[in-house]
């Protein structure tokens, strides 16, 4: 499965894309949409590196919902919203409780995850709004994923 044009748009949207490195709210080094692996101070990319990144990024994300999808059978919008929220948090171990928990709750469980350091920050809360929204949003259209994966080359 890969993410619909709705669950990057969130990421694009939260992320947004800067070519320069910078920390971001916790403190990491930071450059493109969110990217931050191999990072260094004063680095620099160009627009094309930092789509490029994006899809690499996702594809590791994907992959880590992907290994729930057995148990959940995901659709379109509940999977995309998960690969967003793992690309912001890092994986969705916890919100799924390792797959124990349900859909239903794993939707209540969204919105907790907006702080970072201790701290609510308000940008996280939107962000997991959107992302509880598109989880519960019902099925998206094959055509919407087939227009994603057509943008990415695959």
């Amino acid at each position: 499965m890969k993410i619909n044009a709705k669950g990057l748009e969130i990421i694009r949207g939260f992320e947004g894309c800067r070519l320069s490195a910078y920390r971001c709210s916790a403190g990491v080094l930071t450059i493109g949409y969110g990217h931050t692996s191999g990072v260094y101070e004063g680095m620099k990319i160009t627009q094309e590196e930092a789509e490029d990144l994006l899809i690499s990024d996702l594809r590791v994300f994907e992959h880590h919902v992907e290994n729930f999808n057995d148990k959940y059978q995901f659709t379109s919008n509940e999977f995309s919203a998960l690969v967003s929220f793992a690309f912001n948090i890092g994986s969705i171990n916890g919100l799924t409780a390792n797959g124990t928990r349900d859909k239903a709750t794993i939707a209540d469980k969204i919105p907790l995850y907006d702080k970072c350091n201790g701290k609510r920050l308000e940008g996280l809360r939107r962000r997991r709004e959107a992302e509880r929204n598109l989880f519960l949003s019902g099925s998206d259209s094959i055509e919407n994923q087939q227009i994603i994966s057509k943008k990415r080359g695959d």
